[in-house]
C-alpha cells in the first residue's frame, strides 16, 4: 500500500476525531448561565464548546438559512415551544440515547427524541406574604374569581412563557373554558401587564397587587439577594393537574457534522452532578429527578408538575396567542 493511500486512510479515520474537538452551541440561554459549564466540559474532555447567543426565533432562522453549511451542532432554548418550532421545521435530528431517556422523564422530552429538557422552569402562583394566606389560593383558574378583582398582576401576553401556559391550559381545559379563565384574569388586573416577572414580583412586594403568575426562578433571584423578600411561591393545582412546567432544553442540529460528539455532550449535561449545576445557577429545577436542589428552591417545598408533554406548548402556541388576543390580554 502506497504512503499516499495510507495517509488518506488515516486522514479519513481521524477526521471525525478532529471534528469532535470542537462543538458549536447556538443558545438562547444567557451566556453567564452556560459558559462555566462549557468550560468545565472542555477541561474534562478536551472538546472545546463555543457558543453563539441570541433569541430563539433569530437562531432558528439562522440555522435554517445556513442549511448544510451551518456551524451549529446543538440548539439550546428556554421554552419548549421554541424547541418544538425548530424540530417541526426539520432543524433538529432525532436522537436515540439510553442515557438521555433514562435521565429525562418522557413528558420533558420530544416524543421523537429531537430535543430534551435540561432544567424545569415552573410557572406558578406567587403571593404577598403580608396580604394573602396560602389557604386562599388553589389553582390558576381560581385567580379569575371575583375575590381577586383589582389584586392580580400578570406579565405581558407577548412573552412566550405565558403563551406556553395558556397552550397547556387549552390542552387540559379546552379552548372555551380557558378563554373564560383568561378573560377573568384580565378583568381582575390591578394594573397593566408587566414587561417581565421581576417587575411583577416587586409590584406585589410594593403593594401594587397581591397575587401573580411568574417563573419561579425570577423570585429565586430576588429571595437570594434579599432574604425576607415579602413574596412567596404557591404551587398551583396540586389537587388537580399540577403546576405548569416549561423547560430549558436542547437538541442536536440536523445538519451537524459532529452528531456523536453532540450527543455525548447532551448526555453529560443530563448527568446528575451537571444537572445540579445547570439548574442551580438560575434557581431552576433539574430536569432529572432526584438531583439536589439549590437551597432557595428547596425552601419552596416539593410540588407535583403537570404531566402533560411539554411539546403541547408548541403545538397549541398559535391557538393560545389568538385566544389571549380575543380575551384582551395585552
Amino acid at each position: 500500500m502506497s504512503r499516499t493511500l495510507i495517509a488518506l486512510l488515516l486522514a479519513s479515520l481521524l477526521a471525525p476525531l478532529a471534528q469532535a474537538a470542537e462543538l458549536v452551541v447556538y443558545t438562547e440561554r444567557r451566556e453567564p448561565l452556560v459558559k462555566p459549564l462549557f468550560e468545565r466540559y472542555e477541561k474534562e474532555t478536551g472538546t472545546t464548546v463555543r457558543l453563539l447567543s441570541d433569541g430563539a426565533p433569530v437562531l432558528i432562522e439562522r440555522i435554517a438559512a445556513e442549511g448544510a453549511n451551518t456551524r451549529a451542532d446543538i440548539f439550546m432554548a428556554v421554552d419548549a415551544g421554541n424547541l418544538w418550532q425548530a424540530a417541526e421545521r426539520g432543524l433538529l435530528a432525532p436522537t436515540r440515547s439510553a442515557k438521555l431517556e433514562a435521565a429525562i422523564p418522557a413528558n420533558l422530552r420530544d416524543p421523537q427524541g429531537r430535543w430534551f429538557a435540561l432544567s424545569q422552569r415552573a410557572r406558578t402562583l406567587v403571593h404577598s406574604t403580608e396580604r394573602v394566606k396560602p389557604a386562599e389560593l388553589s389553582s390558576y383558574e381560581a385567580l379569575a374569581a371575583p375575590q381577586w378583582k383589582g389584586r392580580l398582576c400578570l406579565r405581558s401576553s407577548k412573552k412566550v412563557y405565558n403563551q406556553s401556559l395558556v397552550a397547556t391550559m387549552i390542552e387540559r381545559l379546552g379552548a372555551e373554558r380557558t378563554e373564560q379563565v383568561v378573560r377573568g384574569w384580565v378583568a381582575n388586573l390591578a394594573t397593566a401587564p408587566f414587561a417581565d416577572d421581576t417587575l411583577l414580583a416587586k409590584a406585589i412586594a410594593a403593594g401594587q397587587c397581591d397575587v401573580g403568575i411568574i417563573n419561579t426562578y425570577y423570585l429565586g433571584r430576588l429571595q437570594h439577594d434579599e432574604p425576607g423578600f415579602p413574596v412567596q411561591v404557591f404551587w398551583a393545582d396540586q389537587a388537580g393537574a399540577g403546576a405548569h412546567v416549561n423547560i430549558s432544553g436542547a437538541g442536536i442540529v440536523a445538519a451537524s457534522k459532529n452528531k456523536a460528539a453532540a450527543q455525548a455532550f447532551l448526555e453529560w449535561l443530563a448527568s446528575p452532578a451537571v444537572q445540579a449545576d445547570f439548574a442551580s445557577v438560575n434557581f431552576e429545577i433539574p430536569a432529572s429527578p432526584g438531583v439536589a436542589l439549590d437551597p432557595v428552591v428547596a425552601a419552596w417545598g416539593p410540588f407535583r408538575g403537570d404531566a402533560v408533554n411539554v411539546s403541547v406548548a408548541g403545538q397549541r402556541q398559535a391557538e393560545a396567542v389568538r385566544l389571549m388576543d380575543r380575551a384582551g390580554w395585552r
